[in-house]
């Protein structure tokens, strides 16, 4: 018997048109739930249906992944947008993820904003009240994939909605708990090693160390890994090696 459960999921149908990202299906063994884009920051309708397709077939809890209407920067630079404008692409997004889902016989199974849209949820209350009241409103069953103990977590939990604190495997944190900015040389955690280190402590021991020495508490009820990065299907499998180490069960 495992000694911990922990839900492993990656961001996936990043592919737009012509171009290709992401390794998707090969990572699929090594995971529990995917976060689909839904054609905002990334994604178009082939690739929504043929990434659903590829989860149900792995047996995969299959999740909404709604962002910034920025393909160019990749969903991960900042608007200016209000709570309305919030709540109006998140519903719009998730509806369309959940079509999909449904003519492929599946289920929805959560919601997970993507980057900078995310970001800014985890600090403010009336994007993340927004976000929280889109996905209720949508389907209140699913479950709100938040940043641990932010403000999105704290507006779905409120809404009437069931949670799961998200923590990054491969992702810097800052003292405060959220994620250092991607503009920062620091943000990114590119050795495997450390970047499992820490999900592991995370995982067993509820901290992580911030780039500055300081231990933040944080619950890890899931964590990301991300499908875009070059070499995502290598550490997809090596996190779940060492997981299985360690008495941690993927589910």
């Amino acid at each position: 018997m495992a000694d911990f459960y922990i839900d492993l999921n990656c961001d996936m149908g990043e592919s737009f048109g012509a171009y290709t990202k992401g390794n998707d299906e090969a990572i699929m063994p090594f995971i529990s739930s995917v976060n689909i884009a839904c054609g905002f920051h990334a994604g178009d309708p082939a690739t929504m249906k043929q990434t659903v397709k590829a989860a149900l077939r792995h047996n995969l809890k299959i999740g909404a992944h709604p962002g910034l209407p920025d393909l160019q920067g990749f969903g991960r630079r900042e608007m200016k947008l209000s709570a309305e404008e919030a709540y109006d692409m998140t519903l719009y997004q998730t509806g369309a993820l959940a079509a999909f889902v449904k003519a492929e016989g599946g289920t929805l199974n959560h919601v997970k904003p993507h980057g900078a849209l995310y970001n800014m949820a985890a600090i403010n209350s009336v994007l993340a009240d927004a976000i929280a009241q889109a996905v209720y409103d949508a389907d209140s069953s699913l479950i709100l994939y938040g940043l641990s103990g932010s403000e999105l977590i704290t507006s779905a939990e409120r809404t009437g909605l069931m949670v799961k604190n998200e923590v990054f495997a491969d992702r810097a944190y800052q003292s405060n708990g959220t994620l250092t900015p991607r503009n920062q040389s620091n943000a990114l955690i590119t050795d495997h090693k450390l970047a499992i280190q820490q999900v592991i402590k995370m995982v067993e021991q509820g901290i992580v160390t911030s780039h500055d020495g300081v231990n933040v508490a944080i619950k890890a009820d899931t964590i990301c890994i991300h499908g875009d990065g070059r070499n995502a299907l290598e550490f997809a499998a090596e996190i779940h090696r060492h997981f299985k180490n360690e008495g941690i069960a993927i589910k």
